[in-house]
């Protein structure tokens, strides 16, 4: 299994940013995949999670508005769009799947496979 987190990069804040996560191995609507991210000093932190393409969707408070998760069956990969970026959205993004009963999906602990991260930066 292989996940391949891409687009990340340098952004001005109020720009918009997607990232993606392509899926090899597994098939996403079969699995639950979601999006953390990390600051330097910082722990993970659970950003969005889609369900089986789409049958449960998670968005953290600190986000929800401006990020949106999608799933693209089609191409086995997972979006984050990414809206309205500010500053302290500054991380590394990664990706990650697991089979995950829906109360879990913001654990990161219960994830079993996971990408190599992809870098966003926004500047103010």
């Amino acid at each position: 299994v292989q996940l391949q987190a891409c687009g990340g990069g340098l952004v001005q804040a109020g720009d918009s940013l997607r990232i993606s996560c392509a899926a090899s191995g597994l098939t996403v609507r079969a699995y639950t995949v979601g999006w953390f991210r990390q600051r330097p000093g910082e722990e993970r932190e659970f950003v969005a999670a889609i369900r089986w393409g789409g049958n449960a969707i998670y968005t953290s408070d600190s986000v929800k508005g401006r990020f949106a998760i999608s799933s693209d069956n089609a191409k086995n990969t997972v979006n984050l769009q990414m809206n309205s970026l500010r500053p302290e959205d500054t991380a590394v993004y990664y990706c990650a799947a697991g089979r995950l009963i829906v109360s879990s999906m913001k654990n990161d602990q219960h994830y079993d496979y996971w990408g190599q991260g992809t870098q966003v930066t926004v500047s103010s």
